[in-house]
């Protein structure tokens, strides 16, 4: 069912877009041109889970850290990697975002911290790679807190979750992470 669903998408997804804009006609890396794109309100939506220890889990809510508060951290070190997307990754746009939220909850099942970035902007291209980058370096900054006292940690299923705004309008997973 879920294979159906994303090959669905992708087949939706080929119809708007149908080549890899970021190549020239030789095959050469460019940043694409967006001049003559419409502003339009943006926002997407990731997310990554850490899995740890119970102990490391418990330590984190009971604020029992050695090295601080982990998830203020973790949730300033996403916002700032969020705006430094563009320097990080290659040929992203450099976006002027208008907001960008980081929600850190418990997960008892994995053990773990889920980690949602939402980005929002107002502009000629999308957010999607600076939502997935705050994710990332949130769960990055939990694992940096906590590697003394779990380096079994893992940071997995670091994915768009869902995307609105431009000119292939909304697109969801369709699934709770």
């Amino acid at each position: 069912m879920l294979r159906r669903r994303f090959d669905a998408q992708v087949s939706q997804m080929t119809k708007l877009e149908p080549q890899l804009t970021h190549l020239n006609a030789a095959g050469d890396a460019r940043m694409v041109d967006v001049s003559q794109k419409e502003d339009s309100d943006r926002r997407a939506v990731a997310t990554s889970s850490v899995v740890m220890h119970e102990r490391t889990l418990q330590a984190i809510l009971e604020g029992d850290v050695p090295k601080g508060d982990v998830l203020a951290v973790a949730r300033i070190a996403g916002i700032q990697a969020a705006k430094q997307c563009a320097n990080l990754i290659p040929l992203c746009h450099p976006l002027a975002l208008s907001s960008v939220e980081v929600a850190i909850r418990p997960d008892a099942d994995l053990p773990g911290l889920v980690i949602e970035a939402i980005c929002k902007t107002c502009g000629k291209t999308g957010v999607e790679m600076e939502s997935l980058t705050a994710a990332a370096v949130a769960a990055l900054a939990v694992y940096d807190m906590c590697k003394a006292i779990d380096p079994m940690m893992i940071i997995k299923s670091t994915r768009l979750e869902s995307k609105e705004g431009g000119k292939s309008g909304e697109w969801g997973r369709g699934e709770s992470c």
